[in-house]
């Protein structure tokens, strides 16, 4: 019995170490979609929040976790909230952008180039208003 136990606990660890791993990296790469939003370098986000680059980089890889007080000056330096970084994680309040996270499109995305990425910020606005005028 203490072997099936060991063996579940193993498992059990196990299981969690990959989800910890698949939350890191799916918040490093809204913390990378959000300094793409604003089109700024590793470089300018770590001089505007006092870290590294390395780690600004390791962060966007999943590689690293930041602190509470990292976390809120990498949100502040973007003008983000936590619940963009932590949306898709908290199941009582899904946010809106856990579909978009989740998506290939961000990938696509993440390789335009600014007024690309603005043309495709008006496109989508209005096809926003264009649903709305079809719900009415």
């Amino acid at each position: 019995m203490k072997s099936n136990t060991a063996k579940n606990l193993k498992n059990s660890s196990q299981t969690k170490k990959e989800e910890e791993i698949l939350i890191r990296k799916q918040i490093g790469q809204n913390l990378k979609l959000a300094r793409s939003n604003v089109d700024m370098t590793q470089e300018k986000l770590a001089e505007k929040t006092g870290l590294s680059v390395r780690y600004i980089s390791q962060l966007e890889r999943g590689y690293a976790f930041g602190s509470s007080s990292t976390i809120v000056s990498l949100c502040n330096s973007l003008n983000i909230s936590v619940d963009f970084l932590f949306g898709n994680f908290i199941t009582n309040n899904k946010s809106h952008t856990s579909e978009f996270s989740n998506d290939d499109f961000i990938n696509y995305y993440l390789k335009l180039n600014h007024s690309n990425k603005n043309l495709l910020k008006l496109i989508a606005k209005q096809l926003v208003e264009l649903q709305k005028k079809d719900n009415e």
